[in-house]
């Protein structure tokens, strides 16, 4: 197991999807969590999500971590110090979230590049022969029902 450094991805293993967080030390991470009664299940399209500093254990739970930089071929990470301060901002907001466009892993590469990407979502709007309405029926199936996704305004970031 890689030990994780401040500014690091940290990609959790849920069942069915994985779950993404931002390490900003100390045993800490900040990452986008469910609100409200469907905290256990989302499988309406819009939520509201708060973002929160937890310890990663609290936050990995039972699943199994690893730090996952895979876009740091392609994109320029900000400076550590950057990327802690424009996460820590964002603690306590409660932000909504869009489930076919954006997700915690768009949340986390918002704060390390500033420019949110996710190949999990990506992945299934380029698959061969994948419809508008098998991409939303997959959205709502029970495989992304407990996906964290999010909208951030431009200009908190």
């Amino acid at each position: 197991l890689e030990y994780p450094m401040p500014g690091d991805l940290i990609e959790i293993d849920r069942p069915h999807y994985q779950h993404w967080a931002l390490y900003v030390g100390d045993g800490y991470v900040i990452h986008v969590t469910p609100i409200g009664k469907a905290a256990g299940s989302m499988t309406l399209l819009f939520k509201k999500a708060k973002v929160e500093k937890d310890l990663l254990d609290k936050a990995a739970g039972k699943d199994n971590w690893r730090v996952n930089n895979k876009y740091d071929n392609v994109l320029i990470p900000f400076p550590v110090e950057e990327i802690i301060w424009r996460a820590e901002c964002q603690v306590g907001r409660i932000v909504p979230y869009f489930l076919l466009y954006k997700n915690c892993e768009h949340f986390v590469t918002k704060l390390r590049y500033g420019e949110a990407v996710s190949e999990q979502v990506e992945w299934h709007r380029v698959s061969p022969g994948c419809l508008p309405e098998q991409l939303l029926a997959a959205a709502l199936s029970e495989r992304f029902s407990h996906l964290f996704l999010y909208f951030i305004q431009p200009s908190y970031i």
